[in-house]
């Protein structure tokens, strides 16, 4: 069977399934392809939080603040319940040194017109009455740079809001070829157990899968797995009320962050960042961790232990609330803590939108519009050219 579209768009998670609606809305016959179902990577193996404040200073909060936008956009603009709740997220710091650097932090993002601001312990006791005592403060990011979604049902809603515009949405769907034109390189078809899709542009949203995407047109996408690990409890009365880092959680996602806290030999070892919020069923998500172990999802004991300990720690009466699963994924990790959101000039219609780690739900939106933009031929709302993929091949290049 062949089928015929103008761009087919390779996964359906919060990225793929973003990127499908944004250009089926523009008017283009669209395909979207997914190995298993919606939502089944990496999107439904993380937590559901949309924050500035885990960002760098620069493109990397300009991203986020602009995607946090747009969700409420989204959600008043969908039929779909995505589960949009604005709230404000405290960055807890441990110690004055850990207080210290978090303030410069603050400083610079002030700077650049961010509203986040420092809180002393009187306050923050205030904010979170259950939270241990002894803590020095914390950054605080107001709703308007913090929002909460659910990871799955924001994969449904762009697809569900799509296919009421006329995308196509194969699931179950394995890809065996990409064919492209003999002289120019230039994306024709691909060959699936559904068929072959003729299609002149690609776009590879695959996540961790891109690489394996990327080889099917000759090319090296430099994406790792990086493994998180999070807590469910059972249903519990409000014990906090904003989303809730450690500090350390910076450390745990940037290396280029030199900061040592002291932590037990496990939770260093297993780099534990504690995280903690609710979601709409008042069930308790306690995470978290960063680790490179290949493709492997399943829950570690020792990770878990030092998620607790952790935990516990910040939080005392956790101890009294009992944990009903855990779940672990792999998210897709670029060294330079940066996105691929553009074209490949080697393969002409070749597309890349992927390598968002922890930041894939929170950048769906703004990415979804980028491509669409990219394609389009129109000037994105703001520079994205740190996001290109051409930033490999530069570096390759001045390597060899």
């Amino acid at each position: 069977m062949e089928k015929f579209y103008d761009i087919v768009v390779i996964g359906a998670g919060a990225i793929g399934s973003s990127v499908a609606y944004h250009l089926q809305e523009a008017g283009f016959s669209v395909a979207l392809l997914e190995k298993k179902d919606v939502a089944s990577g990496s999107s439904s193996h993380c937590d559901a939080v949309g924050l500035i404040c885990d960002k760098l200073p620069g493109i990397d909060t300009k991203m986020g603040q602009a995607s946090i936008d747009y969700f409420g956009v989204l959600a008043k603009k969908f039929k779909y319940d995505f589960e949009y709740n604005p709230k404000g997220c405290l960055y807890i710091c441990e110690t004055k040194p850990e207080f210290d650097a978090a303030s410069e932090y603050c400083a610079k993002q002030n700077a650049d017109g961010y509203p986040l601001r420092m809180v002393r312990t009187k306050e923050l006791t205030e904010m979170e009455p259950y939270i241990a005592k002894d803590l020095y403060g914390a950054l605080y990011t107001p709703s308007s740079g913090s929002v909460a979604v659910n990871p799955y049902k924001l994969c449904f809603a762009f697809v569900h809001e799509a296919k009421e515009l006329g995308l196509d949405c194969y699931t179950y769907c394995n890809i065996s070829k990409i064919n492209t034109n003999a002289e120019t390189n230039a994306v024709e078809s691909i060959e699936t157990n559904y068929g072959t899709f003729h299609t002149k542009k690609i776009v590879d949203c695959a996540g961790v899968w891109a690489p394996e995407i990327g080889k099917l047109v000759g090319i090296d996408i430099p994406i790792e797995p990086r493994k998180g690990t999070n807590l469910v409890s059972e249903q519990t009365p409000q014990l906090c009320f904003h989303k809730i880092l450690e500090y350390g959680y910076m450390m745990s996602k940037f290396d280029s962050i030199n900061f040592k806290r002291a932590v037990s030999p496990l939770v260093e070892e297993q780099n534990i960042a504690f995280n903690l919020e609710y979601t709409m069923a008042h069930n308790l998500l306690v995470g978290g961790n960063r680790l490179f172990r290949g493709m492997d999802t399943r829950s570690e004991i020792e990770t878990m232990k030092a998620i607790c300990e952790r935990a516990m720690r910040f939080y005392p009466k956790l101890r009294d609330i009992k944990c009903i699963r855990a779940y672990s994924g792999v998210r897709p990790f670029v060294k330079d803590h940066l996105p691929i959101v553009s074209d490949v000039d080697s393969v002409p219609g070749f597309y890349i939108a992927a390598g968002h780690e922890g930041d894939g739900i929170c950048f769906s939106p703004i990415t979804g519009k980028f491509v669409k933009q990219i394609i389009c031929g129109e000037p994105t709302d703001f520079d994205i050219s740190k996001l290109d993929y051409a930033r490999f091949e530069k570096s390759k290049a001045m390597a060899s």
